[in-house]
């Protein structure tokens, strides 16, 4: 097997076109399927279906394309580090809209600062879409909220966000105080995400634990307009303190829920480690240091650290000493 068979398999995966992608890489369609044939007969299975519009993979071709875009990137980021006398290459990390606003400037930050051959791709999406870019591959890591252990990934729970009902100080029925319990909300007037959201089932289980129902009179699944409707008066939301980071308001109040279950997990996920580049590896040690670090500090709102094991700090001196 060669490797710009890989090239080009991924290449053609990519556009769902021979024509196309033999026209990116420069060569004759002729070519590049002869290429292909020669590494289907190699691997003695199909890889790619023919259709009338193109070509689409097999479920065999759909595995060895995930698996061929990690090769080549760990080959990419090899070639790098020999060309530097220092860790370089790439690493991609996901953040859901809520945890980017706290933790993703400071973690950019660090790594420009420790590591600055390395390039930085960072994807901002919900937590749902990172945990199926991460089984395609597209990411390294992610911060996720299942708290359910995942086949092929490496899972550490990091810290749990308490909960807040956020408002502007005059909405009709906003609480106050040092806490409130979710059953004292049903009467409250709430801009939540849609039932696909993860943090909607969350709030959805704890309201139905305390036997009250919710008064839903917006959905809204974008963080930013969601805050807007909520600082427009629109009703208030339920959401980890993070979502006000972004939002610069003294009308705004917060008030943490009591309800035990109104939290969430924070885990960081990635591939396993035999799977990762040492540049995702660095990252993933620099993420986890920054994140405790910002709620050691208080600059996470409503969030505490998962107890440290010795393997994690094992772990964590081991990757800073690299």
């Amino acid at each position: 097997m060669e490797l710009r068979q890989l090239r080009y398999f991924v290449t053609v995966v990519q556009h769902g076109s021979m024509g196309k992608a033999a026209l990116e890489l420069g060569v004759v369609t002729s070519a590049l399927s002869q290429q292909i044939s020669r590494l289907e007969s190699e691997l003695s299975t199909r890889l790619l279906q023919r259709t009338s519009s193109g070509v689409v993979p097999t479920d065999a071709g759909l595995a060895f394309w995930r698996q061929a875009q990690l090769a080549l990137r760990h080959i990419d980021d090899a070639a790098e580090a020999a060309r530097h006398a220092r860790l370089s290459g790439h690493v991609s990390v996901g953040l859901a809209p809520t945890t980017a606003s706290v933790l993703g400037l400071p973690f950019m930050r660090a790594m420009a600062e420790r590591y600055p051959d390395v390039r930085l791709r960072m994807v901002e999406s919900l937590s749902g879409y990172l945990a199926s870019m991460l089984n395609a591959r597209q990411i390294d890591l992610a911060m996720l909220f299942n708290d359910e252990p995942a086949q092929r990934w490496t899972v550490q729970p990091l810290l749990d966000e308490r909960l807040f009902v956020i408002g502007v100080r005059s909405l009709a029925g906003m609480p106050d105080g040092e806490g409130v319990a979710m059953a004292s909300l049903a009467g409250l007037p709430l801009v939540l995400p849609s039932g696909t959201h993860g943090l909607r089932a969350l709030v959805t289980s704890c309201f139905h634990d305390a036997k009250a129902q919710p008064r839903i009179v917006a959905e809204v699944d974008g963080l930013a307009v969601l805050m807007d409707a909520v600082q427009g008066g629109l009703g208030a939301t339920i959401q980890p303190g993070a979502a006000l980071a972004r939002t610069h308001s003294d009308q705004l109040a917060s008030v943490p829920l009591l309800d035990e279950r109104a939290s969430r997990p924070n885990l960081l996920v990635s591939l396993n480690d035999d799977e990762l580049s040492p540049a995702a590896l660095a990252a993933r040690v620099v993420l986890t240091d920054v994140a405790r670090t910002l709620v050691r500090e208080g600059k996470w709102p409503g969030a505490t650290l998962r107890v440290e094991t010795a393997d994690d700090a094992d772990g964590d001196a081991d990757g800073a000493a690299s």
